[in-house]
């Protein structure tokens, strides 16, 4: 509905209660707050109003002659229209196994009795204002799914994607027996050109680079985008794939393919059609692409293998002279050789004492305080100078380097913690990032209690940041784990909350104390989409009564919003790169309340 309708619309609260006096005592407190009331009686009198009246939210009482509350609870939770009510249910037992018994049956909240009336009508209020934040996310929910599997700017499928679409469509080829092709077309000096003609203008060229790259290959090529049909019917029409893997990297997947010949036929048609000049207002910049093709299955057998070889063979063009292509052969192994090399100074760097860690600080938006600090892995390398964490954390993850890697954070943040200790500084917590490989370690929460004895830490201290993927891969499982770590005395948070979907119903069952919102929200929150996004995590962690922290700040106009927002804790550039465990002193003495100020 239109602002001005939402602004005027009365919240309905369904009361349910067999004492008359709790009933009116509600109605009072409820409507003192213009909120409208329709009560029942009985556990069936309130399915048949909830049924008539369509409330906003239902306040039931679980002790009921008849049907019990619990038992109204489940059946509303069947209906179509009760599948996402916020249910507040209140009840004079207040021991853990009732308290479990009102969550599985459906319960959104869970009070005892006496009710606090003065506090009645504030905790509606969150209810339904994390129901309404709640179904706003969920209306996000589709713009999400796009988001996972299309690339906003060019609208064509994305890296997820396309992993997904050249695993299908090699299976259909080892089946079928026919061939494909993986070309990665990476655009010649890109940087160098988006530099110079500003990335408003960048940004366009891409999209013009996909246009072209969509209608060429749709002349004599049936392009067939990513749906679970294309690569499991027993058809063996020639398909074109393209996707965008981000930056200015391209693929195209041709599969069922007769011959190498048409493949160099796609690959020189590319090379004419990209290599155009293309009008962007008063620039005409000419964009050259460097083609690498591996063929399946004589260049690989698998989508890794093949992925790496078309990556060689593109590097391979460029060391030819660019704005050429080349075929994947055996001598073309300088990248995989040189993965294989970083891989050892990785592991000589752990030993060698290369690894460093610097720590970010967190913003509490109520004092201006620096409470907690976020620790993050930095390699000095000898010779090649800093190694950003982009390039070595995926070969510590590929190789299970990862593992080790993540015992040294935890020992140096213990050390370091002794270190501030010994300087008379107040304790403060410490984020340590948790790789999903660390995650599926069953033992894990056996070495961190081991961790923790033998370094002496206070659990207290320690924030462990999980990604949400990771707890979500098998969220029934992993419930029981987190519980073990909450066991030990640990803070939970989940990183980059929001960039999946399918956890929403899960939040709530996670023992988890912190939600930390992607820093690619807060990149977004001058769009309509971010901000929407943004506000729902945060009223939503409200409601459940989650710390909530944002990333990746770096603007005056970010930081104002999500202060306005009521966000808890805050991170980024706009406060602080990254600093030396020695620089951490000065900066808990700091305060950043002007800063916070609205402008």
């Amino acid at each position: 509905m239109p602002n001005e309708e939402r602004s005027h619309h009365k919240a309905k609260i369904l009361v349910c209660d067999d004492d008359f006096n709790v009933r009116l005592l509600t109605r009072q407190c409820l409507e003192a707050e213009n909120m409208v009331v329709v009560e029942a009686a009985d556990g069936p009198e309130a399915i048949d109003v909830f049924m008539r009246e369509r409330p906003d939210l239902v306040f039931l009482d679980v002790e009921m002659p008849g049907m019990t509350g619990l038992e109204v609870c489940k059946r509303l939770r069947k209906m179509p229209q009760g599948e996402s009510i916020p249910i507040m249910i209140v009840t004079g037992s207040d021991d853990r196994q009732s308290i479990d018994q009102g969550f599985e049956a459906g319960a959104t909240q869970y009070k005892t009795k006496p009710v606090n009336w003065s506090l009645l009508s504030r905790d509606v209020q969150y209810m339904l204002r994390a129901s309404n934040a709640f179904n706003s996310l969920k209306r996000q929910e589709d713009r999400l799914r796009y988001l996972a599997y299309y690339d906003p700017l060019t609208s064509l499928p994305n890296r997820r994607s396309f992993n997904e679409q050249l695993n299908r469509i090699l299976k259909r080829c080892r089946r079928h027996k026919t061939n494909a092709a993986l070309l990665f077309i990476d655009l010649d000096n890109f940087k160098r050109i988006n530099d110079s003609i500003g990335h408003g203008r960048g940004d366009r060229l891409l999209v013009e680079i996909a246009k072209r790259l969509t209608v060429e290959l749709r002349e004599d090529d049936a392009i067939n985008y990513y749906s679970d049909n294309s690569a499991e019917d027993d058809s063996h029409t020639s398909n074109t794939e393209i996707a965008r893997l981000g930056g200015d990297e391209f693929t195209v997947v041709l599969s069922d393919i007769p011959n190498a010949g048409q493949v160099e036929r796609v690959a020189q048609r590319i090379l004419a059609a990209l290599s155009e000049p293309i009008a962007l207002q008063s620039h005409n910049p000419v964009v050259t692409p460097s083609v690498g093709i591996a063929l399946f299955p004589q260049d690989g057998e698998d989508p890794d293998t093949l992925v790496r070889n078309a990556d060689t063979a593109m590097y391979a063009a460029k060391a030819q002279g660019r704005a050429c292509f080349r075929f994947y052969d055996e001598e073309m192994n300088a990248k995989a050789v040189e993965q294989l090399k970083m891989e050892e100074e990785l592991r000589d760097a752990m030993q060698n004492n290369e690894l460093e860690l610097r720590y970010q600080p967190q913003v509490d938006t109520a004092t201006g305080d620096v409470v907690s600090m976020e620790a993050l892995v930095r390699w000095e390398h000898s010779t090649r100078g800093m190694v950003s964490p982009l390039d070595f954390i995926p070969v510590a993850e590929r190789t299970g380097q990862i593992i080790e890697l993540g015992e040294w954070v935890m020992k140096e943040v213990a050390r370091h913690c002794n270190y501030w200790d010994s300087m008379g500084l107040p304790p403060f917590r410490v984020c340590v990032n948790i790789s999903p490989l660390q995650f599926n370690q069953s033992d894990l929460p056996r070495s961190i209690g081991e961790f923790l004895r033998e370094s002496g830490m206070q659990a207290s201290r320690l924030e462990l940041e999980l990604t949400e993927s990771a707890i979500m891969t098998d969220a029934q499982t992993n419930i029981e784990k987190l519980q073990q770590l909450k066991a030990l005395g640990l803070e939970l948070a989940v990183d980059d909350f929001g960039t999946g979907y399918s956890s929403l119903s899960y939040l709530k069952r996670f023992p988890i104390d912190t939600l930390k919102i992607d820093q690619s929200f807060v990149a977004d929150l001058g769009t309509s989409d971010g901000a929407a996004i943004v506000d729902a995590i945060i009223a939503l962690s409200k409601t459940l009564n989650l710390r909530v922290i944002a990333e990746g700040i770096e603007e005056k106009e970010q930081l104002d919003y999500l202060v306005a927002r009521g966000a808890d804790l805050l991170q980024g550039y706009f406060f602080a790169r990254p600093i030396y465990p020695e620089d951490v002193p000065d900066m808990l003495r700091q305060n950043f309340s002007e800063a916070l100020q609205q402008s």
